[in-house]
């Protein structure tokens, strides 16, 4: 197996994200300007692996750790790993909170493995999303994370991943309502049955469409383009408070959704508006311990710098 060239330095970038954004279930994605950053480089032997912001004290510091997990199946693949890797982790996304944490530790390690190999080359997305998608095991948080802005990710019929990105509406933007514990995302999906009634599938086929456009062109019709009979109400016995929230929320007229698995609740809505209609952001209508995030989207997904060490 060949070497990578020693002594290089990369620094990779990685958004947070939302997945399914209401209908779009285990399709649609969105970037969101929160950011986990991973300084890596060669060295002679060995891994050693640092943890800052979020996550410090809890993430394993080993080669349990999902970024360096994700960096040695990359090299594997490349057919290049080094003899030693140093990686720096500054995380700025919480953990389990459905706003993709472990899609960006994930596509920072392959990004981390890529640029190392290739440091002298811009970053081969679609190399790094489908490896990136292969590790995650579906691609609607990856594809957003690698290519910024909306995403629509699919897997053909060999389990290959692929995306499209969609161009966001200059004045969408985001609020996150992230509670203080966090949820299993497994447990979450557990909850999911085997199958749903035909009109609520055929629900959110339109309503998913629709999603498309309300992100891209229409924002004013984003409160209809949200709305979920798919999946939300079945996760409900794992976080019944952040249901309660999205239905208040929608009720008010925010377009608010499960971000992701849950348990944060993300508002689409379009800046300077007030995102909460008649709810307000009063200590009634949050739960206690609930923080409010308001995010910017990003536009550009992951990032990759090197330099010689």
């Amino acid at each position: 197996m060949k070497r990578p060239d020693p002594h290089v330095r990369v620094r990779v970038r990685c958004p947070a994200t939302s997945a399914n954004l209401g209908p779009g279930f285990d399709a649609l994605g969105l970037a969101l300007a929160l950011h986990n950053e991973v300084d890596a480089v060669t060295t002679s032997g060995g891994l050693q692996v640092s943890v800052t912001g979020e996550g410090a004290g809890a993430l394993p510091t080993d080669a349990d750790n999902l970024v360096a997990r994700s960096a040695a199946t990359a090299f594997d693949r490349l057919g290049r790993r080094p003899a030693g890797l140093r990686l720096s982790c500054t995380n700025g996304i919480p953990l389990a909170r459905g706003l993709g944490s472990s899609a960006a530790a994930i596509v920072a390690g392959v990004g981390v493995a890529y640029a190392l190999t290739h440091p002298r080359s811009e970053l081969d997305r679609a190399w790094v999303l489908e490896t990136a998608a292969a590790i995650e095991g579906h691609p609607d948080n990856v594809a957003a994370c690698v290519l910024g802005g909306a995403t629509v990710g699919w897997l053909d019929d060999a389990g290959m991943a692929s995306a499209v990105r969609l161009e966001p509406h200059p004045d969408l933007v985001a609020t996150a309502l992230v509670p203080a514990d966090g949820a299993s995302t497994s447990a979450a999906r557990a909850l999911l049955p085997p199958a749903v009634p035909h009109a609520d599938a055929a629900h959110a086929a339109g309503r998913a469409a629709l999603l498309v456009a309300a992100i891209t062109v229409r924002p004013d019709l984003l409160l209809a383009a949200t709305e979920d009979r798919l999946h939300q109400r079945y996760r409900e016995p794992a976080m019944p408070a952040t249901l309660d929230l999205v239905a208040r929320l929608r009720a008010s007229g925010s377009a608010a959704v499960l971000s992701g698995a849950g348990p944060s609740v993300l508002v689409l809505h379009t800046a300077p508006d007030e995102p909460f209609g008649d709810l307000g952001l009063s200590g009634r209508a949050l739960p206690p311990g609930w923080q409010v995030v308001h995010l910017e989207l990003d536009r550009g997904g992951v990032a990759a710098t090197t330099r010689p060490e």
